[in-house]
């Protein structure tokens, strides 16, 4: 017995769902998932079924054959007009008689012959061949006066009727071309989220925009359209740290060596274009190697781009491989966690690292609550890799270089007040689709306690030399943390445009 899913696009008339559900069962067919929700779309059923391979191939041919299996996502055309009619009996009826005869899908109708224009009807119609539309078209006006007032293949002006199509086809625009069969698949998923927030009291339809917004803004970010805002500061006697803040998602740190540039976190593989060029107006070359510090796309979705050894930790490369960013936590089962992982992943060209190094587990030393890992050395600059207790995300670390003061601590620590408000808009819609970027909370909590009182005595060590612990934490602007707690950015920032650039 395995697990399938499939579309069903059934006529909104009673006994349409039970005759469904009765081919499953004549197949010994378990529906384990049914979502349907009219006010989304009227006619769309999402199904997962456990069953033997041959009662699921038998359960797709009987529904094939009743036109209830959805296997393609055609663009319906939309076509809106006005017909005058005469003022006599039935004439509404053999209008309807020709556009059933049609197989036109009536979403708009309007009529009242107490208006100025009495005889005039209105209609919206969703058709999926063009050919039936002009056939129609020519029937109607050959006995009817007839006024067009719209008429559009491209899908953009459907209604709700038929909303998944609609839907597909804005995220057709955020991917790039893709198979239907692929983005039916994708509909699945991303019907399962609409089920688990809905149930949560959110409305579908503000989580369907949650999700075009969140492409939108990465496609609307690309290209001229870029910009990043840049911070410059010296580290130890050698070496500068940049701190590149992308448009939507994470950080890139470079730290400029003499004799290398080392890389930390990458950003989302679609600006990967837009970052080299950007290094080029700054004269960085490529990075000799990077480290990550978690598997999220915004942190680690362009190394794969990279001509250099990604070092991260093992269960970061353990999530990737499960496309599931709440692997390993508390959260795992999620619904929402699996599904935004995949959706995010599309949108943002998720490119991770091929066979990237891994930090050992093995305990080292420790640092608070957290344990030393790892070593490595950036020019005179010595870091230590401390592994959190997966708060965030599991696997994600943090690299404290204790003799210059500098800590990256990954998305546990943010200088929130740093973020301008587009930033603040693109990190919410994360919030509101798994309810939490954080896979445990109350673990995420104890990191954030345990970090700031490290920067606390840090800062009073480094005291006597005039210097302040440096926070980059994995959003927002390099930080150090004021006497009342806060995360005050430092030093000039600049906005880098593309345009000025050039």
């Amino acid at each position: 017995m395995n697990k399938y899913s499939f579309i069903a696009r059934m006529p909104d008339r009673p006994g349409a769902l039970h005759r469904a559900a009765e081919i499953i069962k004549s197949y010994s067919g378990n529906i384990i998932r049914i979502q349907y929700d009219r006010r989304i779309d009227p006619a769309t059923v999402f199904f997962e079924v456990v069953a033997t391979p041959e009662g699921y191939a038998r359960i797709k041919e009987d529904l094939h054959a009743i036109g209830y299996l959805q296997e393609s996502l055609p663009t319906p055309g939309f076509l809106k007009f006005s017909v005058y009619l005469p003022h006599e009996p039935g004439s509404l009826f053999d209008l309807l008689t020709y556009i059933t005869g049609a197989g036109a899908n009536i979403a708009y109708i309007d009529f009242d012959e107490r208006r100025s224009d009495p005889g005039r009807v209105t209609i919206s119609l969703s058709v999926e061949e063009s050919e039936i539309v002009d056939s129609l078209l020519d029937r109607l006006k050959s006995r009817y006066r007839l006024e067009i007032l719209e008429y559009d293949t491209t899908g953009e002006k459907l209604d709700d009727t038929v909303f998944y199509v609609r839907f597909a086809q804005a995220l057709r625009g955020h991917i790039g071309t893709a198979e239907d069969e692929f983005l039916l698949s994708l509909l699945q998923d991303i019907n399962h989220i609409v089920q688990e927030l809905n149930n949560l009291g959110q409305d579908p339809k503000e989580v369907f925009d949650c999700i075009l917004r969140t492409g939108k803004t990465l496609r609307e970010t690309t290209g001229d359209r870029f910009y990043a805002d840049v911070q410059r500061i010296p580290l130890g006697n050698a070496v500068e740290i940049i701190c590149f803040q992308m448009p939507g998602g994470g950080n890139i740190f470079l730290l400029n060596a003499p004799e290398e540039s080392v890389m930390i976190d990458t950003g989302y593989g679609i600006y990967h274009q837009d970052v080299l060029r950007m290094f080029q107006h700054y004269g960085i070359g490529d990075p000799g190697r990077i480290y990550i510090t978690h598997a999220d796309a915004d942190h680690c979705g362009a190394a794969g781009f990279f001509d250099a050894k990604a070092f991260t930790h093992p269960w970061s490369v353990e999530i990737i491989r499960r496309a599931n960013r709440a692997y390993g936590s508390r959260s795992e089962s999620s619904i929402l966690e699996e599904v935004y992982t995949t959706v995010i992943n599309l949108f943002s060209r998720f490119t991770p690292p091929e066979n990237p190094e891994t930090f050992p587990t093995e305990r080292l030393a420790s640092r608070s609550i957290f344990p030393v890992i790892a070593r490595f050395a950036i020019h005179d600059l010595e870091f230590e890799v401390l592994e959190s207790l997966g708060g965030h995300m599991h696997g994600q670390v943090y690299f404290l270089c204790h003799t210059h003061g500098m800590i990256f601590t990954a998305d546990t620590l943010i200088n929130f007040g740093s973020l301008d408000d587009d930033r603040k808009r693109y990190n919410s819609l994360a919030d509101f689709l798994v309810t939490s970027v954080n896979v445990d909370s109350e673990r995420a909590r104890q990191e954030r306690t345990a970090l700031l009182k490290l920067i606390r005595d840090l800062d009073e060590e480094l005291a006597p030399t005039g210097h302040r612990c440096l926070v980059a934490g994995g959003h927002g602007a390099i930080s150090v943390l004021s006497p009342e707690g806060r995360l005050e950015a430092v030093g000039p920032i600049e906005r880098y445009l593309p345009r000025e650039a050039r």
